[in-house]
């Protein structure tokens, strides 16, 4: 992670299923400081209700002088799940949990950086492996604080494309907004095939990501990486925001998240949580 406002990586690479060069993409993190804006949507989603998302996690992310915020998902009473681009870098993180208003979490711990754990092979110029781990002290549940469900190990074959899911995170609510959300939004989303993903981003997608279709303008935005995608079907996390288009959350491109089903054995390996 480097100490940028809002940044955009380049990456050269062709498909051959591609009409036209892969568009440039940005991780959907964002820079701090962070001031409340207007009331708004995660790019016309929906305002989140008390403990509908008991698992969402918020990050207050501490680099240098500066800070950061990203979304994760509570894996259990001590691990939260986010993506390798938000923690790479960082001093400490401050987990919050509980609640849908950002500036006031049920409960809140700053843990350093030594108990964040990275994927090995997380690639931050081909943004291969964009997942992490963070160790918190144990939390107790409540109406408002329950872990997420992660998929079954048979279904690592499954692509759920055509399925429906839901997004969720503090993330900007435009391309004109320059503040991460005050209040929890949520949008429903459809997942599309890699091939149809891949005409986009050409092979920046890969067999380890998931991607949505951003039809008018709902998409996932910055602020909103390491956030849970899930099933609208049985809320089983699917996924994790990782990247969008550079040219804005709202230009209809698709977004791309790490695939959950592709790291199920790494997570059960240093956290113990598997289904």
């Amino acid at each position: 992670m480097k100490v940028l406002v809002v940044f955009a990586l380049a990456l050269a690479y062709a498909s051959a299923s591609a009409l036209r060069a892969p568009e440039e993409v940005e991780l959907r993190n964002v820079y701090m400081p962070v001031l409340d804006g207007p009331d708004g949507r995660i790019t016309n989603g929906h305002d989140a209700k008390e403990g509908q998302f008991p698992y969402q996690v918020g990050l207050s992310l501490h680099i240098g002088k500066g800070s950061a915020w990203c979304g994760g998902s509570l894996l259990n009473n001590e691990w939260v799940l986010t993506a390798a681009h938000c923690t790479d870098g960082v001093d400490a993180v401050t987990v919050q949990l509980g609640g849908t208003v950002r500036a006031r979490p049920h409960v809140k711990h700053t843990v350093n950086k030594d108990k964040i754990i990275i994927h090995h092979g997380w690639n931050s110029r081909t943004l291969l492996n964009d997942i992490s781990l963070v160790r918190i002290p144990r939390v107790e549940y409540t109406h408002d604080i329950r872990p997420v469900e992660l998929p079954k190990i048979e279904s690592h074959y499954s692509t759920f494309s055509g399925d429906e899911a839901i997004a969720s995170g503090w993330g900007r609510t435009s391309d004109s907004s320059n503040a991460v959300a005050s209040h929890l939004q949520y949008a429903h989303l459809k997942i599309i095939s890699n091939a149809d993903c891949q005409r986009t981003f050409g092979l920046t997608i890969r067999s380890s990501n998931v991607c949505v279709s951003t039809s008018d303008s709902v998409s996932t935005c910055n602020g909103d990486s390491g956030g849970p995608l899930v099933l609208e079907s049985n809320k089983v996390q699917i996924g994790l925001t990782s990247f969008g288009s550079a040219a804005g959350c709202e230009k209809k491109s698709p977004a791309a998240f790490t695939r959950v089903t592709s790291y199920l054995d790494w997570i059960k390996e240093h956290t113990g949580v598997h289904h």
